[in-house]
Order: C-alpha cells, then structure tokens, then sequence
C-alpha cells in the first residue's frame, strides 16, 4: 500500500537527524586544521557495537582486490585509484567504506580518508583491517546521503575526492541472514542498516497488488511485474513471506529459468531498492557533492545496474554543461548548475580478467567528474 511505501520514505528521511552525531568509529586527530577537537572513539547507535570481523584469515594472495576476499573483493580498484589520484595529505570520503578496500589503497600513497557506512558490520570489519593507518583514517557510522552534515559534525570543510561505489558488498550477500540472496534462506530483511525499521517482508506481505508491481517494474524493470505481484498477493492469503528462498521459488514458478541468471534476480534487486530507498539517497548525495569538493578534486561513482547508473550519468551531463538551451527560450544560457568537467565522456567497464576473476564485477561501470575552480562554474 502507498501509506507504506509513505511511511518508509519518511523514516529514511527522519534518520537524517542522526546524521553521524556520536557514531564515531574510531578518527585520529588530523596533522591539519581539517577537524575539530580530540580524537574520540564512542559507540554505535544505541550503544550496541557489532562483533569484530577480523580479516587475519584472509587469502593472502598478492592481488590487492583479493587482500579482504573474506569480506568483499573491491570493484575496479586500479581504475578508483588512479582517477582519485591520492597524495599526501589529501583528504578523501569514501562514502560507501565497505571492507575497506579501496580506501586502504588511498592510504597507502599517503592520503587520509574519512570512511562512510551504515552497515555496523562493514565498520567492524574495515577497522580492524585498516588498524595500522588509525592516525590518517577515520570511519562513521551514517548513510551516505547525510554526508554532508557529517563532515559538518566532524569540523571537515573540503574534500580533495569523494568515492561512491553503489554495488551492495559479497559479505551481505553471502550472509544468509541478511536477505539479499535468493540463493540461500534466510529472513526476508534486506536493510543495509540494521537499525531501519522497513524490512522486505514487511513490504511483500502488506502492499496492495498495484503498488508490488510498480516496485517490481520501476525499480526491478521487471517485465513480469504484474504477474508475480498478482501471484503474491493470491498466495499470502494463506500465508505471509517470511524466507528468501520461499519468495524465489514462487518468481520461478511464474517466469522459468533460462541461461544463468535467476528468474527472482529482479524482483529481489527491486525490493532491495525499495527498502534502502537507494534512488533518491542517490540524488540527495549528488546534490551535495558540489559543495565539499575542492577545486580540482574527483567524484568517483562505481554504479551497477542502470537504474543508478542513469541517475548518475544524468546528473553528470546536467552540472558539466556551461550553456544550457531550449526550444522555447529565446537564446541559451549559462548553466547555474555548471560545477564539473568530465574525465571521460564514457564510463570505465571492468577488464576482461577482472570479471573472470570477480563475476560479480560484471555490471560495475565507473564515471568521473572533476570539480571546476568556483570562479570557472558560477560564469562561463
């Protein structure tokens, strides 16, 4: 039902408030006057802290990407460094922190990062991976669509490069407790912060037929979408969804399987969405971005289906043109929203070697802005 659908959008709204406020991680006071006061290590939000993910029992393999393999294996992880160019004293957001593996290679050259996730266990993880960088790295637990009030909190006024990488981690989906993988039971959950209060069973079990289709087409591209939301409805009348396995067989049962992909692979990528409201934290982030960037500094997007990925190259094309024009305007004008150059006109696909080495690489699709001087974007 759309009062649902209402009240989810609301709550991730009304989680802005928190916006990071006493849910340091672990942040060294900076060698520059990019922070305010002492370093501070405080709890999670409610005081709860995840268990520790250590990272020793890691395949030791000389490929960076592999370092974290129990944890996630990084996405075009040469291709992020080297457009983010990292140097000393340069001060990235990592926005979507994960395991840690991309903002261990910005360390690594001598950059400082602020890391970003609202996945407790992510934070758990990447703190104790990147223990040894303590007086150059700092993580907050936070969604990425409040960044900007965050680094407000902290005493941060500029960033040197901002990293978003869009794709949900392998840990989330391997742990079956999660409810991200159709492949394996588990809860019908699917939030990306624990603490939210919207879970997908939530969603199947209580949305009228009207409203499940549209989530399925929209956010899914579904073509199915009426089907299978006729199909839930009819069958939840004897008995809710409560596991992931439960609700895929039922998509199969409607669409059969051909070649490798799952019959419930969009459905499950639809509520995924639905429940981390991903879209429109995506806009929210990109309408901040201008803001905190430092002439000169790079936005990084690693996006990995197209939904994201058009949000992303629209937003691009939009702040990267200096004259804007239409039929009905009498001559062009300057573009207000004018702010970026693009690093290349398309985006960067992972190698051949890369998807056969990491499968789940296949989609990702990396785009770069870099920040014009503010002189140079307020007129042409």
């Amino acid at each position: 039902m759309r009062e649902l659908i209402s009240r989810l959008l609301l709550n991730h709204n009304s989680s802005s408030t928190n916006c990071g406020v006493n849910t340091l991680y672990h942040l060294s006071d900076w060698s520059q006057d990019n922070c305010k006061g002492e370093s501070e290590t405080v709890g999670f939000r409610q005081g709860k802290s995840p268990v520790q993910m250590s990272p020793d029992n890691q395949n030791n393999s000389n490929d960076p990407r592999k370092v974290a393999s129990g944890y996630h294996e990084s996405v075009l992880l040469n291709e992020v460094t080297h457009y983010l160019a990292p140097d000393n004293d340069k001060l990235f957001l990592d926005a979507t922190l994960g395991g840690g593996g991309h903002s261990e290679q910005l360390l690594k050259r001598g950059a400082r990062v602020i890391g970003l996730d609202q996945d407790p266990a992510a934070l758990s993880f990447a703190k104790s991976r990147l223990s040894s960088y303590d007086d150059k790295f700092g993580a907050i637990q936070g969604n990425f669509r409040d960044f900007g009030e965050i680094l407000s909190t902290i005493g941060i006024t500029g960033l040197d490069g901002l990293l978003l990488d869009l794709g949900i981690s392998s840990r989330q989906v391997d742990d079956a407790e999660r409810g991200f993988s159709f492949s394996k039971p588990g809860p019908l959950d699917m939030r990306m912060d624990p603490d939210a209060e919207i879970t997908a069973a939530e969603l199947i079990n209580n949305c009228e037929e009207e409203e499940l289709a549209r989530v399925f087409y929209e956010y899914g591209e579904e073509r199915a979408s009426r089907r299978i939301a006729s199909a839930i409805v009819e069958r939840r009348k004897d008995k809710f969804f409560e596991c992931t396995t439960d609700l895929a067989s039922l998509v199969e049962s409607i669409i059969p399987r051909r070649g490798k992909r799952h019959p419930a692979t969009r459905v499950f990528q639809a509520l995924r969405i639905a429940v981390n409201n991903e879209l429109r934290v995506l806009e929210e982030a990109l309408a901040e971005v201008p803001k905190w960037l430092r002439p000169g500094g790079r936005l990084v997007i690693i996006s990995f289906h197209s939904l994201e990925d058009r949000i992303v190259k629209s937003y691009l094309k939009r702040c990267s043109r200096s004259i804007i024009d239409r039929p009905e305007w009498p001559e062009p004008k300057q573009n207000p929203d004018y702010c970026f150059k693009l690093v290349m006109q398309k985006g960067v696909i992972p190698t051949k070697d890369e998807v056969r080495d990491n499968p789940r690489a296949r989609s990702a699709r990396l785009r770069v802005a870099e920040r014009l001087p503010i002189q140079v974007s307020n007129t042409d």
